[in-house]
């Protein structure tokens, strides 16, 4: 199978439904092609399915599109459907449940930010392969994986600004300020990686390659929404929202090189370059002011600081093995669910 090639729709418009890949996102897929005063009932198999598998990633992933830009030909009114909510809250304790025992856990927030400071051997393996042995291919299929979340770059961590208060929400709404292009629509890093995209050949239309990523890049962003939509994961996305920013900057600039080396001109450039100059700022923020003026009002969310900062660090890992691990077998084979059709290089 290869993604279409047909004409892409506007960039505004929302995404079609995805293929099902199991009966957990086949559930939902049927559930949300119908009407929603359409009478709907089907035990759910969340605690059978993989917590870090296809199928239960693309449930969520639909469940949570819910709340972004939905599905074309979607009815609105299944965001809040409440067999659709049970159904999802299935599947939030099951993947909820894995990340907990797939992390060390603690309460030492100060500890683990202080670990994101020294990267440790081995630390930005993609972007080193891309400039020392990466092909043109290996580099569209990384931007068209991490498109599931740049092209909504930000949004998850909105829904943490009520759910905080004083110091912490001031400084995040701060950051998010930038994140969002500081008032100029051109300047968003959603808009900087649709750039991107169409520098090098791929479609910018949010949702395009949802169907090719695998579970690895629908966890990060799945993990997210969840602790994003649920206030008594407040602290989790917080976490999360500064182990992100923490290891954004060093990132972004082997990121910049690579994407040098491998010919993309500087407007694709630009997304890492920002990067590299905003959340050089933004560690000192999130880590000072928004974990800080958080931890101060609500100490006992320590544990869930530390669980947003160790999930993340988990899931990006399984992500670029799983990258990795495709990219580096003999023979090579495409990371996504399907090989990309060629555009421009």
């Amino acid at each position: 199978m290869t993604h279409s090639a047909t004409t892409a729709p506007p960039l505004d418009a929302a995404p079609r439904l995805p293929e099902p890949r199991g009966p957990m996102s086949d559930a939902v897929i049927t559930m949300l092609a119908r009407d929603p005063s359409h009478g709907w009932a089907s035990e759910s198999p969340a605690r059978r399915s993989d917590p870090f598998g296809d199928d239960l990633h693309l449930a969520l992933h639909l469940c949570y599109e819910l709340h972004y830009q939905g599905f074309a030909g979607v009815h609105p009114d299944w965001e809040w459907d409440p067999r659709l909510i049970e159904l999802r809250g299935d599947m939030e304790r099951t993947f909820l449940e894995a990340l907990r025992e797939h992390v060390p856990g603690g309460d030492d927030v100060d500890h683990v930010l202080e670990e994101l400071l020294t990267e440790p051997p081995g630390a930005g393996a993609v972007p080193r392969h891309l400039r020392r042995a990466g092909e043109r291919w290996q580099l569209r299929e990384y931007v068209a994986h991490r498109s599931i979340y740049h092209l909504k770059e930000a949004d998850p961590h909105a829904w943490v600004v009520p759910r905080l208060r004083g110091r912490a929400k001031a400084a995040l709404v701060a950051v998010e300020f930038d994140e969002f292009g500081g008032g100029r629509a051109e300047r968003m890093h959603s808009r900087l990686f649709a750039d991107l995209m169409e520098e090098v050949g791929l479609d910018p239309s949010y949702g395009a390659y949802v169907d090719d990523a695998p579970a690895p890049m629908l966890a990060i962003t799945n993990m997210m929404s969840m602790f994003g939509l649920h206030r008594a994961l407040r602290g989790a996305l917080v976490g999360h929202f500064a182990a992100a920013e923490i290891t954004t900057a060093p990132s972004a600039r082997r990121f910049a090189r690579a994407l040098r080396h491998l010919g993309v001109g500087e407007r694709g450039v630009r997304f890492y370059t920002e990067h590299v100059e905003a959340d050089a700022v933004h560690e000192q923020v999130l880590r000072h002011d928004v974990v800080g003026g958080l931890l101060e009002s609500e100490p006992g969310l320590a544990a869930d600081v530390v669980l947003g900062v160790q999930a993340t660090a988990l899931l990006e890992d399984r992500f670029e093995d799983h990258v990795l691990g495709c990219w580096q077998a003999d023979p090579p084979r495409t990371s996504l669910r399907r090989w990309l059709v060629s555009q421009n290089g």
